[in-house]
Parts: C-alpha cells; sequence; structure tokens
C-alpha cells in the first residue's frame, strides 16, 4: 500500500525559502541601531522581508503538487 504525502518536493522547497526569508526579515529587524528599532530597517525593510516570507509560505502550503 502506499501512501501519498500531502505536499509534493516543490512544496517542502518553498517552505524552507519561506522560514529563510522570514529568519532574514527578523536578523534584518534586529539589526537596526536606532532607539526601540525606530529606523528604516526596523519600521520598513524587516516588515517588508518578514510579509513576503508569510506570502511565500502560503504559496507554498496552496501550491498543488504535480503528479
Amino acid at each position: 500500500m502506499q501512501h501519498k504525502l500531502p505536499f509534493g518536493k516543490k512544496n517542502y522547497q518553498l517552505m524552507i525559502i519561506g522560514v529563510l526569508t522570514l529568519v532574514i526579515g527578523f536578523i534584518i529587524m534586529s539589526l537596526d541601531k536606532q532607539q526601540h528599532g525606530f529606523g528604516f530597517l526596523g519600521l520598513t525593510l524587516g516588515p517588508i522581508v518578514v510579509m513576503s516570507g508569510f506570502i511565500i509560505e502560503i504559496f507554498a502550503i496552496l501550491h498543488k503538487p504535480t503528479k
């Protein structure tokens, strides 16, 4: 009896890319030297990178694996 995995290889690759993007976004936010993180890195660039990581994760989950 053969069990089908819920996700394909491409899904898992996209999930790994999404997680790495999230980690990079949080690292970018932590690099901000302004008080309480109110500089460009903490308020603009970091959150944009984090949001793109979440979008990649959603796409990875919703992507239909090919047969």
